[in-house]
């Protein structure tokens, strides 16, 4: 029976370390599928747990659940007012070489089946993120005309929450994240699945910071990365040390 790693608890709130390639909770859009992290944590503190807010099925990383529907509404709040503070981490295409924030409004992602019957021509929604590389590789893969492929270890931290917000953004700067089939580039994914064991999508939520609502302690829960995550960054000389917060910036490999 699969058992969550669980990065944090006390009386009032839980988080648990999210595999990538599981869902939150159950969806009739998915209904072939019987295990969910919220059933699964349920059964595994004995108690009902109450989401506070989604991960993405292909995203990992650290997912936090309230043990009661009053501590659900008290943390709700937070995440709709930007009080909730998240770092992510991505290998994306390309090597980015500076930070910087992207502020580029996001249409509404509708969903072919749940989102039909849903208004198609509302404006684009505000949507900001910040990113700074944190390493990059060259290998010798050709890909297109090149004889080489780049790649980069980047954070990113979103101060917005549109859907699929991370990898709309990085496809909009041509730096699109590896695994991801629906905003990426099929020839770097293909890459990755042939020479580094990688059929995920490379992105993980790493950090969640926010002041808790009962005790008004300031909570910092931190996700590690799974085991492609690490296969990969050994395979490029990345440090698992640039995955943790302060991260040297700039640091760049070359993969023979």
């Amino acid at each position: 029976m699969l058992e969550l790693e669980i990065l944090y608890q006390d009386e009032y709130l839980v988080a648990v370390n999210k595999p990538s390639g599981m869902l939150v909770h159950r969806s009739w859009l998915d209904r072939h599928e019987t295990v969910f992290v919220m059933q699964t944590l349920r059964d595994q503190l004995g108690q009902h747990v109450f989401p506070l807010h989604r991960l993405d099925r292909p995203t990992s990383g650290v997912l936090l659940f309230g043990l009661s529907s009053d501590i659900a509404s008290k943390m709700m709040p937070l995440f709709a007012g930007r009080d909730i503070h998240k770092t992510y981490h991505a290998v994306v295409r390309g090597w980015i070489t500076e930070a910087a924030v992207l502020d580029y409004p996001l249409k509404i992602e509708l969903d072919k089946i749940a989102d039909k019957k849903a208004q198609e021509d509302k404006d684009p929604q505000s949507a900001v993120t910040a990113y700074r590389p944190l390493a990059h590789v060259e290998v010798p893969i050709p890909v297109g005309r090149y004889t080489h492929s780049r790649y980069s270890l980047i954070e990113m931290k979103p101060e917005t929450g549109r859907k699929h917000q991370l990898r709309r953004h990085m496809h909009h700067l041509s730096h699109h994240i590896i695994g991801d089939v629906n905003h990426g580039d099929g020839r770097h994914n293909r890459i990755f699945r042939d020479n580094y064991e990688c059929h995920r999508l490379m992105l993980h939520a790493s950090d969640l910071y926010f002041q808790h609502p009962i005790t008004d302690e300031s909570i910092h829960i931190h996700a590690d990365v799974d085991e492609t995550w690490r296969h990969v960054c050994v395979s490029f000389d990345w440090s698992l040390t640039l995955l943790s917060e302060g991260g040297s910036q700039g640091e760049v490999k070359s993969s023979i």
